[in-house]
């Protein structure tokens, strides 16, 4: 059995970020690792591997420092890496990122496609689904179990308030989410394999795109909250204090 898992490096959740005179993030000494939830999809696929066979194989759009969180996942037994790393890609939007992940999964044998259900740094639960688009299969989100046979898959979602259970054909793609597993830590023997392990780096001409697809985002910039407003506190008799905090609440706040 194939596995093909979608993959994104993050800020390391416990990273302090500060931003630059320009209004963007400064990642010059952030830490930066797999995307937590990607890692449940690591430890899934692993876990097919062990049970069916087969290979493997880590894919990811990214840029100079992402082959460090790509590493770390072949260490965890992963076979090979795919990284897709292009200039044009650096303010890619989901879009842009699915239909690129789609195109290089296209060329190679898959049976299952896994990935995280939400990315930690931008919140974002979109990439997996619509590389499933792409590809014209079958999706389930935010598995918490996952039973697999020869040619279909039984997946238990978590919805508001339970779960439910849903049967796919393969090939298929599935969104792991916390509770599905227990990553496992890479070994000293995994570390010192995933360094001789093929990770390929692809470029958009590699992929067959003349040019990168249609729709790009916008430049993003973002800016710290400002400082919290002081409380208010109403002093006097309490008759006086509940038609003052009505006035507050009514002319200021606008809440009644």
């Amino acid at each position: 059995m194939n596995i093909a898992v979608c993959l994104k490096q993050t800020f390391d959740t416990e990273a302090k970020i500060s931003l630059n005179s320009s209004g963007k993030i400064d990642d010059a000494n952030v830490t930066r690792c797999i995307n937590p939830y990607d890692e449940y999809a690591v430890e899934a696929g692993l876990k097919l591997k062990e049970k069916f066979g087969g290979e493997v194989t880590i894919v990811s759009v990214g840029g100079e420092k992402t082959p460090e969180s790509m590493r770390t996942a072949l260490a965890m037994g992963a076979d090979k890496g795919i990284l897709i790393k292009d200039p044009v890609l650096e303010q890619a939007d989901e879009w842009v990122v699915a239909e690129v992940l789609a195109k290089a999964i296209s060329q190679i044998p898959y049976d299952i496609i896994l990935s995280g259900r939400i990315a930690v740094d931008d919140q974002s639960a979109q990439v997996a689904i619509r590389v499933a688009e792409a590809l014209g299969l079958p999706s389930v989100s935010t598995v918490l179990a996952l039973e697999v046979e020869e040619n279909k898959a039984v997946a238990t979602r978590e919805i508001d308030g339970g779960t439910e259970v849903i049967e796919v054909p393969l090939p298929a793609v599935f969104t792991a989410q916390k509770g599905l597993n227990e990553p496992r830590y890479p070994n000293m023997m995994g570390i010192m394999k995933a360094k001789n392990k093929e990770l390929k780096v692809l470029s958009l001409n590699d992929l067959g795109f003349a040019e990168a697809p249609a729709r790009k985002s916008g430049e993003a910039v973002y800016s710290l909250p400002g400082a919290r407003k002081a409380g208010i506190k109403i002093q006097g008799e309490p008759a006086d204090s509940v038609r003052e905090l009505v006035r507050l609440l009514s002319e200021e706040a606008k809440v009644i």
